[in-house]
């Protein structure tokens, strides 16, 4: 044991050094956009939750009905004993928000790219992945033990080349990719990765777990561009308020999913709470397609008044460079009142550390024209000129 010890303690020094070790800090969400921190009350821009339905009285009472219908736990796997009612009410208005046949739900977002990729591919098999693809998509692709090669980033030309070189020699083609970059905010060229797979018999898969609930009058990324994709991926746990992954799709792939994807068939199934909290969210996005249209133009509105590019989503990044110079300009925020943590390698390229600000759709608009003075006038510049000293 003191070897194991001695281990993990180097491992954590070296990554102290680095200004890479992360740890966990208590914070208390007491709405959608104010958390307690450090006994501090701060106005968060780092959270998913974009349209602040976490704290929507109709969520919250929805999930406090399933819970008290069905019980708190799922009790097994949907396969023994824990396929509740409500999972086939979410999963039909899941498949028709994303105009596909079926729907699956997986007890979380990752959980769902582990399970889905090995049950479609395996070894003889090609999964082409975007260089800046989320974590989960990844590990996905690598545990199908199919031919894995990444591309770079929304690269058409670069996934033609390879299709063109690689496709001949295997069996069946995958192109994973996500909707929306999470850290970096922009949007796949869905359409055309549709129109290259088509010509290229491949499969595209696409996560739109930043898309769902915000783009598209809330139907997501793929709406946007009005793109064919047959694998259409996404998490309950963003905009929708909840937790858990889902994947709409044919109904044969569905099928096949259902006897294949291990992530779902080994895994307890989400709790009844969870699925009533997202049933009730994907009924408000649809009343309201212009509050779901909030996020996107709040943050529109903050690239504007910072000097920044336009976002396509609600994401917008500020990359700083070094890990330890983009966590001094998350410390420099929160001692103004704000929380924007600092993201840090490995999540994003080394050299590309970054704040990643993302709004929601009750941010006010002037606190949200603050954050883009003082980003503007105590970042941008010292960015500018190459100096974000540590405070």
């Amino acid at each position: 044991m003191r070897s194991l010890d001695e281990f993990a303690a180097a491992k954590l020094d070296e990554l102290q050094r680095g200004s890479l070790r992360r740890t966990l800090v208590d914070t208390t969400r007491v709405t959608g956009i104010w958390t307690l921190r450090n006994g501090r009350r701060l106005l968060s821009f780092c959270c998913n939750d974009y349209l602040n339905l976490t704290h929507h009285p109709a969520v919250k009472e929805a999930a406090i009905e399933a819970m008290l219908t069905y019980g708190v736990g799922a009790g097994a796997s949907r396969f023994v004993t824990g396929n509740h009612p409500l999972f086939a009410e979410l999963e039909m208005r899941l498949a028709r928000w994303k105009d596909t046949e079926a729907a699956c739900v997986f007890g979380s977002g990752y959980l769902a790219n582990l399970g889905i990729i090995p049950a479609l591919v395996g070894e003889g098999d090609l999964v082409l992945v975007d260089e800046l693809a989320h974590a989960c998509l990844w590990g996905g692709a690598r545990l199908s033990r199919a031919e894995v090669i990444a591309f770079r980033h929304s690269d058409l030309r670069h996934v033609e080349e390879l299709l063109g070189a690689q496709r001949p020699r295997n069996k069946h083609a995958l192109i994973a990719t996500d909707g929306v970059f999470s850290m970096d905010g922009d949007i796949a060229p869905l359409k055309a990765l549709g129109e290259l797979a088509q010509q290229h018999d491949a499969w595209l898969m696409s996560d739109d777990a930043h898309g769902l609930g915000v783009l598209g009058d809330g139907h997501g990324s793929t709406l946007v561009q009005g793109a064919d994709v047959p694998l259409q991926m996404g998490t309950l746990s963003k905009a929708l308020g909840a937790y858990g992954g889902y994947l709409c799709a044919s109904t044969a792939v569905i099928g096949l999913i259902h006897n294949r994807a291990r992530s779902l068939i080994y895994e307890t199934g989400l709790p009844p709470a969870m699925v009533g909290a997202a049933i009730a969210a994907l009924d408000l996005i649809a009343r309201e397609p212009a509050y779901a249209a909030l996020p996107v133009q709040k943050a529109q509105a903050f690239a504007r008044a910072a000097g920044l590019p336009q976002p396509e989503s609600p994401i917008v990044p500020i990359v700083i460079g070094e890990a330890a110079d983009a966590l001094a300009a998350s410390r420099l925020l929160e001692e103004h009142g704000f929380l924007v943590t600092a993201i840090r390698p490995p999540t994003v390229p080394p050299g590309t550390a970054r704040l990643r600000l993302t709004f929601t759709a009750q941010h006010p608009d002037d606190q949200i024209a603050r954050l883009a003075a003082l980003v503007r006038k105590r970042i941008l510049v010292r960015l500018a000129a190459h100096a974000i000293p540590a405070q």
